[in-house]
């Protein structure tokens, strides 16, 4: 098992900064991608930013030039720099983990993280 555990989340204003970290524990083999999703009210769970496999980094379009994911493997920390924060930044951001062990495919996920950015 692998346990994903979330902080750094908060209330900020419009063009404000906030620094997300998630450090995984537990059995933790051949990480295939790990990362940030975001989930706001009433709408689907959204890529935000990910290491993967072959060590590159995944942005989506609306956060390129403002968020910078981050990563201490001795630490199996994986870190969120978000910068220039918009209101339509708030929602919930999500820890993701995908492991590949013989032949399975392994999906952990934290306990979200809560970011409101006032205007």
């Amino acid at each position: 098992q692998v346990q994903l555990v979330e902080s750094g989340g908060g209330l900020v204003q419009a063009g404000g900064s906030l620094r997300l970290s998630c450090a995984a524990s537990g059995s933790i083999f051949n990480i295939n991608t790990m990362g940030w999703y975001r989930q706001a009210p009433g709408k689907q769970r959204d890529l935000v930013a990910c290491f993967t496999s072959g060590g590159s980094t995944n942005y989506a379009d609306s956060v390129k030039g403002r968020f910078t994911i981050s990563r201490d493997n001795a630490k199996n920390t994986v870190y969120l720099q978000m910068n220039s924060l918009k209101p339509e930044d708030t929602a919930v951001y999500y820890c993701n983990l995908v492991s590949h062990v013989v032949g399975a495919t392994y999906e952990y996920w934290g306990q979200g993280t809560q970011v409101t950015v006032s205007s």
